[in-house]
């Protein structure tokens, strides 16, 4: 169910996995991707689990229509209707699970505990360069984040991501550290790399899971196999932090 889970000052974020599900070949088992060509009623079901997972009704899972841009939307509660069409959406709403769908592009989960700001971003290599993540942080800030931090999940790294050399020479020139080169010597994107680097620009912190999806079969991959399901990254904000939550009698005894 889960690549990688963590909760920490009251944030849940979690990477999911291709394992747990009831989607079939390509994309069993855990898609979570309606546009794929998948069953509709076995993608439900696998929202269904992996929202149980984290606690939460299926409903307060938000899905992004991601359309490889650096659109922001601020979301105040369930979406009702077809999915925000962007690329990230922040909230300051507790018990909502933002939620990022990938097969080779970065997710990128960013969270400010203290000012109760949680964001979910799709970073491919289109967004890398029109500056996504910035345009997230900028949201973020303008809700009141002052001293976020991000968990960056697995992607295609830069030694499976082969592309011409314009468009090695364009991410680049947004953000140097993306340009790198393929297995064989070809120019190469490592998009991981790259939004990595734009995160260290702006002061944040950065928990880095590492893992190729092509190179995984843990994670589904375009690049490995087409068509193919979508994996996740989610965060979600607790109303109440679960690590304060104490039981304490109901009826405390006097003492004198």
């Amino acid at each position: 169910m889960f690549f990688w889970h963590e909760r920490r000052g009251g944030i849940d974020v979690a990477i999911t996995d291709r394992h747990g599900g009831v989607s079939s070949a390509p994309f069993g088992e855990l898609n979570l991707a309606r546009h794929v060509g998948d069953e509709p009623a076995a993608v439900e079901a696998n929202r269904v689990a992996v929202a149980a997972e984290l606690g939460l009704p299926a409903e307060r899972l938000v899905f992004m229509d991601q359309c490889h841009g650096a659109t922001v939307e601020v979301i105040d509660g369930p979406w009702q209707g077809d999915p925000p069409a962007c690329d990230a959406v922040i909230t300051r709403a507790s018990d909502l699970a933002l939620v990022v769908m990938v097969a080779d592009c970065v997710p990128v989960l960013l969270a400010d505990p203290e000012a109760g700001v949680v964001g979910a971003v799709h970073a491919g290599r289109p967004g890398l360069v029109a500056g996504v993540v910035g345009a997230a942080l900028d949201a973020m800030a303008d809700l009141g984040a002052r001293a976020p931090y991000a968990v960056v999940g697995p992607s295609v790294c830069g030694r499976c991501y082969e592309v011409p050399e314009e468009m090695r020479a364009a991410a680049a020139a947004v953000e140097p550290a993306s340009a790198t080169v393929s297995w064989t010597g070809t120019p190469a994107i490592d998009v991981g790399a790259g939004v990595v680097a734009q995160l260290a620009g702006r002061g944040v912190p950065v928990t880095w899971v590492p893992g190729c999806t092509r190179e995984d079969d843990r994670l589904f991959s375009y690049r490995r196999t087409s068509p193919t399901g979508r994996f996740a990254g989610a965060i979600r904000r607790y109303a109440v932090d679960p690590a304060y939550l104490i039981e304490r009698p109901s009826h405390p005894t006097e003492t004198s």
